[in-house]
């Protein structure tokens, strides 16, 4: 047993000088059948042909083990020569193609792992350098505002009213991405629970609509809905869902920026789920910022949304909703023609459709 463990055949050797002598015998064989000498047709020549073939057979083979072997260590010394010195140790000195190979495979995981971190350290220094921004925004206005009236501004009753305002409204903002991030952070920590019921997709678009119909007049901006049926129920978190309708719908009221705007969200019965999308006019989304778009505090146009007072918290909070609903959302956008998010909504059975149709008949 440890004669054979400690003996490693190598098969393409072994096949290479089989076919060689293989080729020797049958050439041999044909000049037996062939010849009149009748001594070439004697056992004591059989036997010299097999020993002859058989110590061709072993000599073929190990001269090729040698080549082999010879071949194979020059390459290999040849790629250990420019590996890093922590992959290829002074130690290593018989290494093979397989242990190479390992080694190889060990570096690549390893430079994996330090891309990953590499990128994992990336976003969290671009994520602390955005929330630091967010918040230090309102923090020095509210600043200014208070040495302002503190300067004397306080005496004129207009200034201290406009700036008390202006106070409340960025301590409003603060609380707003406080609120968000703490949603945010319950999301991921699998703390918030969705309170599931039966209701109307369509009812509670038409809700969103009559909530930001002054902003939208404010746009000049029309807000249409498009549907296969006056009402689709579906089964969901029915406030998260709400939130997730003024995300998308107050963000293309917000930015619409050009004349006869319009936004419309469709509705649509599927086999299992009810479909809907958020269409607007607008301005667009340049390709290489749509993958970026659901990420906490980016932005699209970073000025544009400082201005707004967005924290561009808002797709970050509409994306956790719909994964905790086991959905995902879409986006599609042409640059400067408008966008488009889609996503869908478990359709509700047809015995709680009933028992609400019951309830409100009665």
């Amino acid at each position: 047993m440890r004669f054979r463990n400690s003996v490693k055949i190598n098969w393409i050797s072994a096949a290479a000088s089989f076919l060689l002598v293989a080729v020797v015998g049958v050439v041999v064989l044909m000049f037996e059948f062939y010849t009149d000498d009748s001594y070439f047709k004697t056992r004591d020549f059989n036997y010299f042909l097999a020993f002859t073939l058989w110590f061709l057979f072993v000599l073929n083979y190990f001269v090729l083990e040698f080549l082999f072997s010879f071949y194979s260590r020059n390459q290999i010394r040849r790629i250990t020569n420019i590996l890093p010195e922590d992959i290829i140790h002074d130690y290593d000195t018989d290494l093979g193609f397989k242990e190479l190979g390992e080694k190889m495979h060990e570096m690549n995981q390893r430079n994996a792992e330090m891309d990953l971190m590499k990128e994992m350290e990336d976003y969290r220094k671009e994520y602390i350098g955005n929330v630091s921004h967010e918040l230090k925004t309102p923090l020095f206005s509210i600043q200014g505002y208070i040495e302002t009236l503190r300067d004397g501004g306080v005496e004129d009753l207009s200034i201290r009213d406009k700036y008390l305002q202006r106070i409340d409204s960025s301590v409003e903002r603060l609380l707003n991405i406080v609120k968000d991030l703490d949603m945010i952070n319950r999301f991921e920590a699998g703390q918030i629970e969705l309170k599931y019921s039966t209701f109307d997709i369509n009812h509670l678009i038409q809700e969103v609509f009559d909530l930001l119909e002054m902003e939208a007049e404010r746009q000049s901006m029309t807000m249409q809905l498009q549907t296969t049926q006056s009402q689709l129920f579906v089964f969901a978190d029915k406030q998260r869902i709400s939130q997730v309708l003024i995300n998308l719908i107050s963000n293309a009221v917000k930015y619409a920026n050009r004349e006869e705007a319009q936004i419309i969200v469709s509705t649509r019965e599927g086999v299992q789920n009810i479909h809907i999308s958020v269409e607007d006019n607008g301005m667009g989304i340049k390709p290489e910022n749509l993958p970026r778009i659901f990420e906490r505090f980016y932005r699209v146009e970073s000025s544009r949304n400082r201005k707004e007072g967005g924290s561009g918290l808002g797709l970050a909070i509409v994306k956790h909703i719909m994964e905790a609903h086991k959905q995902t959302i879409s986006v599609e956008s042409v640059y400067l023609s408008g966008t488009k998010f889609k996503f869908k909504l478990a359709k509700s059975s047809i015995e709680k459709i009933r028992k609400i149709k019951a309830n409100f008949i009665e």
